[in-house]
């Protein structure tokens, strides 16, 4: 009896401590569980890995003029489609290959932007070569440090920053596509590099603490 008792006040809390996280939550979120998981477990944790960097450069280059939700159902279907994010096999992709991309139903077969991804790998390890790291790189655009942000409305936050403008410009010099500063800033805000988590939402403080830094 007591064991049943034990196990229904567990699943009480976890349904209390649901509802608390549901109605704090950025709302631009919504009810998809998918677009859920991601904000709660990945968007605006710091990233400071080279792979991770490379494959939202990717999903957030095929996002633009879609929906971000668009994106992250068809995930799995890029990490097949580009080699596991893997920046220096998709720097190798020849033309069949690409020829092959636009016909795969598991990522947005946009030719501009298959032949970007290819271009962008290509650029990326030049980056690689010149920092050590991409991490290394694209963190001096914010003095290596998270820009936490306190916003209280959806409507607080930008498009872009002036950091966004800057890290967008350098790209573009080094010979990047698909990086204005809007998609520049998309991308800052999902590697940590900025909180934009409302100060209201209950991913502020943890993500504010940065407490997943490697």
């Amino acid at each position: 009896m007591k064991r049943g008792g034990a196990a229904i006040n567990a699943r009480g809390k976890k349904l209390l401590l649901e509802l608390e996280r549901a109605a704090s939550r950025c709302a631009w979120c919504g009810s998809d569980p998918a677009y859920i998981r991601y904000h709660d477990q990945e968007w605006g944790v710091p990233v400071y890995n080279d792979q991770k960097f490379f494959e939202f450069l990717i999903l957030e280059g095929a996002q633009a003029g879609l929906s971000w939700l668009t994106i992250l159902k068809r995930r799995e279907g890029y990490r097949k489609a580009f080699a596991n994010f893997d920046v220096k096999k998709v720097s190798h992709f020849t033309p069949s290959k690409i020829e092959r991309l636009l016909k795969d139903p598991g990522i947005i077969r946009n030719r501009l932007k298959v032949e970007a991804a290819v271009s962008n790998a290509q650029q990326f390890i030049k980056i690689q070569q010149e920092f050590g790291s991409f991490s290394n790189y694209s963190w001096q655009f914010v003095k290596g440090e998270p820009i936490v942000n306190r916003w209280k409305s959806l409507s607080d936050i930008p498009a872009t920053s002036k950091e966004s403008d800057t890290f967008s410009h350098d790209l573009k010099s080094r010979g990047f596509k698909f990086v204005g500063s809007t998609i520049i800033y998309a991308h800052m805000q999902a590697t940590g590099m900025i909180n934009d988590h409302l100060v209201s939402c209950f991913r502020w403080g943890p993500v504010a603490e940065k407490q997943y830094r490697q």
